[in-house]
């Protein structure tokens, strides 16, 4: 058993290497786009099925909350939480559609999509950025190694990977990173940490 543990961690910790040869240039064009969008008065819109449910869950409570360091609250609402809205829409009209007619009704221009996928083929999520470029809103996509999303996305995170547990791990991490980031270029000095 303790080998398979060293292995498991020892996945996690080469992704992440490979993560830094892959990543680190779309995260910061993310980060500088969320940045960019709370100082226009916009706000970000996060979804997802499962645990990419929980992890835009996550991200909206860091924003919203605060992350490493006392500052205002920003604007970040996930579109998993409210079961009646989304047991009513699945209900009357398809799960496919539980995230785009929120988008539909709380998006505007300038906004951001920012959905979460493993596969980057949860059909949910495609609609719902299709629905959100229409509304000219900003998308980014947080996926595993692409899918159909990367290419509805305008900036598209795509986790070098295959294996689930690895990717959703990884899309943790990536979370932290972009409210960091986000935090130190709207209410930081730059270097000063």
């Amino acid at each position: 058993m303790k080998e398979a543990i060293a292995k498991m961690l020892k996945e996690g910790a080469d992704l992440r290497l490979r993560m830094i040869e892959t990543m680190t240039g779309d995260i910061l064009d993310a980060a500088k786009t969320i940045a960019e969008a709370f100082k226009a008065g916009r706000k970000i819109l996060l979804f997802g099925n499962g645990g990419s449910a929980a992890d835009a869950q996550h991200i909206a409570a860091e924003f919203m909350n605060r992350f490493l360091i006392e500052r205002p609250p920003l604007p970040a609402i996930a579109l998993t939480t409210d079961t009646s809205i989304l047991t009513s829409i699945s209900n009357d009209y398809s799960f496919d559609e539980v995230f785009s007619k929120q988008i539909k009704a709380l998006g505007k221009k300038g906004d951001i999509a920012f959905g979460i996928s493993t596969s980057g083929n949860s059909q949910n999520v495609l609609k719902a950025f299709r629905v959100a470029k229409k509304q000219g809103m900003v998308t980014i996509a947080l996926l595993g190694d692409g899918g159909k999303a990367a290419s509805l996305a305008e900036i598209a995170l795509c986790v070098p990977s295959k294996i689930t547990p690895r990717i959703q791990e990884a899309h943790v991490v990536v979370g932290h990173i972009l409210c960091d980031l986000t935090d130190t270029l709207l209410f930081r000095e730059v270097g000063k940490r």
